[in-house]
């Protein structure tokens, strides 16, 4: 049987912290609490479950947090887990059973993280798989009979354990303002963080939240190291702060530049809005269709469904064409 070290970065979690270790403490060899500034009772509770507390100073970067958690754990593997996080009865006996045969070989293993579109998080699916559990002390192995090489990409085995996200509140606030101190600090984003931003944004976003955002996207928007993918997804930020903003010059900038590349539910639902918000209700149907039936999201699934029938539904009522609007809502009912 293994051993594991339960490692979690906490601020201010007094409320559902006690949910998360009564699902998973007893599953642990050791707890690794590190704490990121708690003013309320986080520390008293993670210290009843016997675990280790540190201090650590927030310096806007939660991998340099989890990674002195992970320094600080002694077992063999390593279970990295968010306060928001629950293993119901099934999945808790499925990770004990993991713990009892995982091979010696595994050095990453992945569980399936549930419940995410419930709380409008910055992801476009209910389940995915993540890493979780990681073997702390890694052996290098050679490989190959002619020209051996060592081997680089870990051992990765996928598990069938899920994991419940109950946040107790949204995190789109908190991390769309450390977006805005990293790229007010100079930081260039890298592909992978650029396609997060805009697509917490495009989910969760309120107009301030695009008002501190725009600078940024027009600019990755006119980058020319940045890739085609990521030119769009700057102007579809750029198009809705835009249109939030009333700014028509700068709105039909960004869309016509997505449309004459390739066009996409995103900028077709801002299309969609924009003439609706003018009453002009036919057109607005138009673009509202295209976003359903002819392109595709890049960033919001919800763009590809349910806001532009929405939309439709809307445009319809006021044209008053009720049984097309009757029918799109069947659609809506589907979803």
């Amino acid at each position: 049987m293994i051993t594991i070290s339960l490692c979690m970065i906490v601020k201010n979690e007094e409320k559902i912290l006690g949910r998360c270790l009564d699902s998973i403490a007893d599953l642990a060899d050791e707890i690794v609490i590190v704490d990121t500034g708690s003013t309320d009772d986080t520390k008293k509770i993670a210290a009843s479950y016997g675990a280790e507390i540190f201090d650590f100073k927030w310096v806007d970067d939660f991998s340099a947090a989890r990674n002195f958690a992970f320094s600080k754990a002694t077992c063999e593997y390593i279970y990295s887990a968010d306060a928001d996080e629950v293993l119901s009865e099934e999945n808790r006996e499925k990770f004990r059973i993991l713990k009892e045969t995982l091979l010696p070989e595994i050095e990453i293993v992945q569980m399936k993280y549930a419940n995410q579109l419930q709380f409008g998080t910055v992801y476009n699916f209910d389940e995915e798989y993540r890493p979780k559990l990681f073997k702390r002390n890694r052996n290098f192995v050679w490989e190959e009979p002619i020209h051996e090489s060592v081997r680089l990409e870990p051992v990765v085995y996928d598990s069938d354990i899920v994991i419940t996200h109950l946040p107790a509140a949204s995190h789109a606030k908190r991390d769309l303002q450390n977006f805005v101190r990293h790229c007010e600090a100079g930081c260039r984003l890298s592909r992978r963080l650029h396609n997060f931003y805009a697509r917490e944004l495009l989910i969760a976003g309120e107009k301030e939240d695009f008002v501190q955002a725009r600078p940024f996207f027009e600019k990755s928007a006119a980058d020319s190291e940045r890739s085609r993918e990521e030119i769009a997804e700057a102007c579809c930020v750029s198009a809705r702060a835009a249109r939030l903003s009333g700014d028509v010059v700068s709105f039909f900038k960004y869309t016509s530049k997505v449309i004459a590349e390739e066009a996409n539910s995103e900028i077709c639902c801002e299309l969609g809005h924009f003439y609706e918000d003018r009453q002009d209700f036919e057109e607005a149907a138009i673009w509202y269709y295209n976003a359903v039936y002819e392109t595709h999201p890049i960033l919001n699934i919800q763009t590809g469904g349910r806001e532009p029938l929405e939309g439709l539904v809307r445009c319809y009522w006021q044209m008053g064409e009720e049984e097309q609007a009757e029918s799109y809502r069947k659609e809506l009912s589907k979803l």
